[in-house]
């Protein structure tokens, strides 16, 4: 059973033991970048056009989720539970709603991306808060993060780190310091060097996370997920997870 199938299962248990209304409906749109990330400097892949933010509403509260396909969804969390998860689109819808219903019952926190200067202060942050956890150590940025990675490299150095990607257009380029890695053909190799993985929430959306977490997993490497997307499969699933200003 995948991942996101494990927090499926699990959100419906929270559902049902809370006595949820599963005919109440939820409303999904996506975001412009600005009103997803706000006044943020830097290469952020939303600013690309390359991954969007989609935002579900459920009652007063706001779940998000990046996803490369985005999309207007409305429904009552019983269709939403009938999806065929084997369509990104719908992975995508599934996460956001459950961001959204869990932090609403106040299980999830969180949820919303991080706005303005949060974005580009995260990356430092971040670096300072794995140190204090695993000390110097080599890290493994599944998923390019500009902020992210500048940070790791400025707290550990270059030499410190690797990152894979999927994006063409960053693949065999270098970010600070970093050669961006093919994250299709070289992500056992990106975990053979590693001995802390760092990688997107996105992940469980667009499908990798289970052979991500496989990977680590066969090595007994620890694995720490980053970002509001996996905010709610993280908190049913108990996922090691850093978002130090999500909102």
């Amino acid at each position: 059973m995948s991942i996101l199938e494990k927090a499926k299962n699990e959100f419906i248990r929270v559902c049902n033991e809370r006595s949820l209304d599963l005919y109440k409906t939820v409303i999904i749109h996506p975001l412009l970048p600005r009103d997803a990330i706000g006044d943020a400097e830097g290469d952020f892949v939303i600013k690309k056009g390359k991954e969007y933010v989609i935002e579900a509403t459920f009652e007063n509260a706001c779940g998000q989720a990046f996803t490369g396909t985005p999309c207007e969804w409305n429904g009552t969390l019983e269709e939403l539970l009938s999806l065929d998860l084997s369509d990104v689109s719908n992975r995508g819808i599934l996460v956001s709603v459950m961001n959204a219903v869990l932090r609403s019952l106040g299980v999830a926190t969180g949820t919303i991306h991080c706005r303005d200067e949060d974005p580009t202060n995260c990356g430092p942050e971040i670096a300072g808060q794995l140190k204090a956890r695993f000390g110097s150590k080599r890290f493994g940025l599944v998923g390019l993060q500009p902020a992210i990675l500048k940070g790791l490299t400025k707290h550990f150095a270059p030499e410190f780190v690797r990152v894979v990607d999927l994006d063409p257009d960053n693949i065999g380029s270098l970010k600070f310091g970093v050669e961006v890695w093919d994250g299709q053909t070289n992500l056992q190799r990106l975990v053979e060097w590693s001995e802390v993985g760092l990688v997107t929430g996105s992940s469980i959306v667009n499908g990798t996370i289970d052979e991500i977490i496989r990977y680590f997993k066969e090595d007994g490497k620890p694995l720490v997920f980053f970002g509001n997307t996996i905010s709610g499969a993280a908190d049913l699933l108990n996922i090691d997870r850093i978002c130090p200003f999500g909102r």
